[in-house]
């Protein structure tokens, strides 16, 4: 899926618009697993024309980075088609100053790749679901020139995750989220107003204890309630 042409219709921000904070100068690559991360990391940019690639594979990406300088890149481990990992690996090789950031939402670092030079910064998709804000850390350590790695891929241990129990109407609101809808497309797919759809949101998030969507469906995701 390639996301880059339609950047302009998406709406507000999903990571607290942290990603705004960081003075990246230069073009942002995003390369996510599924639309909903893919749509969720490009919300947090306020200023879309630093994105220049948005897709869900690997190839796709490298076509990208073939083309022109990049600043930085966001990807996850598991992608549609292909690895993040190698997609680091590849793109450091045709762009040498671009700086790296992997979403694991594997928690690990794959043996081969633990003492790579090239990979910067990597946050556990544990770490991210807590109020931690580790992807947000990971960024800008980057832009900083500094090497990351989030808490639990540092101790070696996850952090506990408590499981709700959910309703069938939760279960149904956070399988759209899974799905990459907005409040209003929600309202529509359940035939409800936009300001119940977004009622429902802001319910399900507090029975799940954390802060945005993305957390939602991460945390949705690790107890087995969705799947990416």
């Amino acid at each position: 899926m390639d996301l880059t042409p339609y950047l302009e219709s998406l709406e507000g921000t999903t990571l607290d618009q942290v990603l705004l904070s960081v003075a990246i100068q230069g073009k942002v690559a995003i390369a996510m697993k599924g639309r909903f991360l893919l749509r969720s990391v490009c919300e947090s940019f306020q200023d879309r024309n630093r994105i220049g690639c948005a897709v869900t594979d690997e190839a796709s990406c490298l076509g990208y980075l073939n083309s022109e300088d990049y600043e930085l890149l966001i990807c996850t481990d598991f992608l549609e088609e292909g690895s993040g990992f190698e997609l680091a690996r590849k793109a450091r090789l045709l762009q040498p100053q671009l700086k790296v950031v992997v979403l694991a939402l594997g928690d690990l670092i794959p043996a081969e790749y633990i003492d790579a030079p090239w990979l910067e910064a990597v946050v556990a998709e544990a770490d991210f679901i807590g109020d931690q804000r580790p992807l947000q850390a990971a960024v800008m350590a980057v832009m900083g020139r500094h090497s990351y790695r989030s808490p639990s891929l540092r101790s070696g241990t996850l952090p506990y995750l408590s499981c709700p129990r959910l309703t069938p109407r939760e279960y149904e609101v956070l399988d759209l989220l899974t799905s990459g809808l907005s409040d209003r497309e929600i309202a529509q797919t359940l035939v409800v107003s936009e300001e119940t759809a977004k009622t429902y949101t802001k319910r399900l998030l507090k029975i799940l204890d954390v802060n945005n969507r993305l957390q939602a469906v991460l945390k949705g995701v690790r107890c087995g309630m969705v799947q990416l």
